[in-house]
């Protein structure tokens, strides 16, 4: 299954990739086409995270 998700400043498109030989989410960019795989640590560790930590991901001025 397949979701986008989208506000006034960004457009993505994720879903899980249970056929790799790990299941994977991918986040795509809508805009960009750019896009990201995470297996279950790297999920796991954005709970782990405070928002502050992940604010500067969202910073517009650090987009290339």
């Amino acid at each position: 299954m397949k979701a986008v998700i989208r506000n006034e400043f960004a457009m993505v498109e994720v879903f899980v990739d249970e056929y790799s030989s790990m299941p994977t989410l991918i986040v795509r960019d809508l805009r960009s086409g750019r896009r990201v795989e995470l297996d279950a640590l790297e999920l796991e560790a954005f709970t782990h995270a405070e928002h502050r930590q992940l604010s500067s991901f969202a910073d517009p001025s650090q987009l290339a």
